[in-house]
């Protein structure tokens, strides 16, 4: 589907050389245009003109009366179109950026008399989350809105036309029917997206290089960029900058735990790379807080709201448990080629990250398993060699898959763990039918009392074709972390981030007191993890009753020291913790609706998908008319096009 974009908008820019721009001027020649690695695929959000008829391609305002076209593009030509105005506006809170870029466009290519539909694609940064696209244009105001699955079945109204799909997994885009050439038209697009933590330093990238071809060309015009950020830390630390940022910001406000900054100015060619923003707070030590607040008026779940975060701060030289991990690497057949490979090549640079007093095993599998030792190996230098000489041997892709047989073996290696964080790293692209039963035995292997020895898990998986809610429920099950790589190219990089956060634990075998007094509360994620340097660890979820003043976190030091934080509870008023915790807890339910097979559950991952504005499993979205030619509102149930996103939990 990449390939098939980018191709029709590498022809597009060849059939754009038909607009005549006057006297003088000329548009950029294709030659000369920046192609990025990934070939035409936007970095920006980013609007084309659909061509399927030659014919029309001309400047509306000046006719070229260029010799006829015989033909129809198929498939249709993408042109992109011309930029006009751009500003974005990013709010940072907790662990959570939400994104809304509003752009100006004209269709430049098109003529006069002639329409066109236009397609808009929307990049998005770690983890993005499409949460609404407005456009306002040619008479006619659209917008999107989440409907059920199951409702939008017994809609007649609604077109079987899906115009709307990822062209890979950070990368969406819609279609927007006939709109005039010349016209000018605005769009406004709003997502969100996670905050990257490593060390104590916070990290934003926002897709934001806008290529060369976007630049207006003939006539010049104002072009002026526009970026407002927010950050809002939920606690009375100061927020540091950290290094330069990507465009120049003037700080406009900064109070403790807040900071807004901006960035206003006439340029020549319009961003040409992406936003990206480093901050931190002033504190070497773990701190944190549990915020507070009340459902909004129309809220299904009448409960409280509540969010307890733990940051390990900026201290040098923290000590980390020593780890003894077993990786547990699909060889089956469906893992041939890039995939194993890289697989590969992120293992071997994950053991490379051992230090000498961790220890070490590997299990490759399909349906059988085959391990590189009979019990764990020191991460010595030798020991690391022979273990990159045997998977270079026994790493053969055949066979079908067997998930079970691996995980009970690696239960077995780890149960004499004493001072170290046991690790168990499954690297899957597959899906087996005993995913349920695999739960629920680590739920039963998992000791109640949390102790040291009870294995993490963290789960990494590979394409679109793994269960993803199995993954994810199987590392929240065993207080790990998860992770997946939809495009191949980014495995390695993932698999290794992944391995890097769940090797970095700081304070293990973490309990939160107090909560216990609650009335029918729920936690999320339901296990609690331990405390890394590359991850904050956050709780929430909802609750009855008196939220205690204090709460109270405990845990074990790398060092065997017992550790203690006495958390201040508040009512938050800034944030909108709903909004925030939206996307973490409709993945967690949706993992619950597949584990328990409950159409109850389902329900409810529907009615907050709805709420929140957040896409899932169980809810498509809609590109809905609000505004005809004429200026009448349409019909309120009248539904212009479907747009359908597959959903898998990410």
């Amino acid at each position: 589907m990449a390939d098939y974009f980018s191709g029709s908008v590498e022809f597009g820019l060849n059939l754009s050389k038909r607009v005549y721009y006057g006297r003088g001027s000329a548009p950029l020649s294709v030659p000369s245009m920046s192609r990025s690695p990934e070939g035409f695929l936007p970095t920006a959000p980013m609007c084309y003109a659909v061509i399927s008829d030659p014919e029309k391609v001309d400047n509306p305002d000046i006719r070229s009366y260029q010799p006829y076209v015989l033909g129809e593009c198929d498939p249709p030509a993408l042109i992109p179109l011309e930029l006009h105005g751009v500003a974005m506006e990013v709010e940072c809170s907790l662990d959570t950026a939400f994104v809304t870029v509003t752009g100006k466009w004209r269709v430049h290519c098109v003529t006069g008399s002639s329409t066109c539909d236009c397609q808009v694609a929307i990049p998005m940064g770690e983890q993005g989350s499409l949460l609404g696209l407005e456009v306002d244009g040619s008479g006619r105001t659209y917008h999107t809105e989440l409907i059920s699955l199951k409702d939008e079945k017994d809609k007649d109204k609604v077109a079987k036309a899906k115009d709307g799909y990822f062209l890979k997994s950070h990368i969406y885009t819609v279609k927007i029917p006939q709109l005039r050439g010349g016209s000018v038209f605005s769009t406004k697009i709003r997502w969100s997206q996670k905050i990257l933590f490593h060390d104590g330093q916070l990290s934003l990238c926002v897709p934001f290089s806008f290529p060369s071809y976007v630049n207006p060309a003939g006539k010049r015009i104002s072009k002026k960029e526009k970026i407002f950020l927010k950050v809002n830390s939920g606690f009375a630390t100061e927020v540091l900058l950290c290094k330069t940022t990507s465009h120049p910001l003037k700080e406009l406000l900064r109070q403790a735990g807040k900071l807004n900054l901006s960035y206003e100015a006439e340029v020549s060619a319009w961003s040409s790379t992406d936003f990206n923003f480093s901050y931190s707070f002033s504190s070497n030590d773990i701190f944190g807080a549990v915020l507070l607040q009340s459902p909004f008026l129309r809220d299904f779940d009448e409960r409280e709201i509540f969010c307890l975060y733990l940051y390990a701060g900026n201290g040098q030289g923290r000590k980390v448990f020593k780890k003894d991990v077993v990786f547990i690497v699909d060889i089956s057949a469906s893992m041939k080629g890039t995939p194993l490979d890289n697989t590969k090549n992120a293992l071997l640079s994950s053991l490379s990250q051992l230090n000498a007093q961790d220890t070490f095993n590997i299990i490759a599998f399909n349906g059988a398993l085959y391990l590189f030792s009979s019990s764990m190996e020191s991460a010595t230098e030798e020991a690391i060699l022979n273990a990159t000489k045997w998977v270079d041997t026994n790493f053969i892709a055949n066979g079908d898959t067997n998930i079970m047989l691996p995980i009970t073996q690696a239960m077995k290696l780890l149960e004499k763990s004493t001072d170290a964080v046991p690790l168990i790293f499954l690297v899957t692209d597959g899906a087996v039918e005993d995913e349920r039963e695999i739960c629920n035995f680590v739920k039963s292997y998992v000791s109640n009392g949390q102790s040291v020895p009870t294995p993490r898990i963290c789960t990494f998986g590979i394409g679109l074709y793994c269960n993803h809610y199995f993954l994810q429920m199987l590392a929240q099950i065993g207080r790990g972390h998860y992770d997946c790589a939809h495009d191949l190219d980014s495995i390695e990089f993932r698999m290794q981030r992944l391995f890097s956060t769940a090797s970095s634990v700081i304070v293990a075998d973490v309990t939160i007191e107090s909560l216990e007094s609650l009335d029918s509360h729920e936690l999320f994620p339901s296990h609690i993890q331990d405390i890394s340097s590359g991850s904050p660890l956050i709780l929430s979820g909802r609750y009855t009753g008196t939220f205690p003043e204090l709460v109270k976190v405990t845990g074990t030091l790398a060092d065997m020291t017992n550790f203690a934080v006495d958390l201040k509870v508040k009512r938050e008023k800034d944030i909108q913790l709903s909004n925030v915790l939206a996307k973490r807890h409709i993945d967690m339910v949706t993992a619950q609706a597949w584990l328990l097979k409950s159409e109850e559950v389902e329900e409810k991952v529907t009615k907050m998908s709805i709420q929140n504005k957040v896409l899932s499993e169980y809810t498509c979205m809609n590109m809905v008319l609000v505004q005809s030619d004429e200026g009448k509102k349409p019909p309120e149930q009248f539904l212009l096009k479907k747009v359908e996103l597959c959903i898998g939990i990410k």
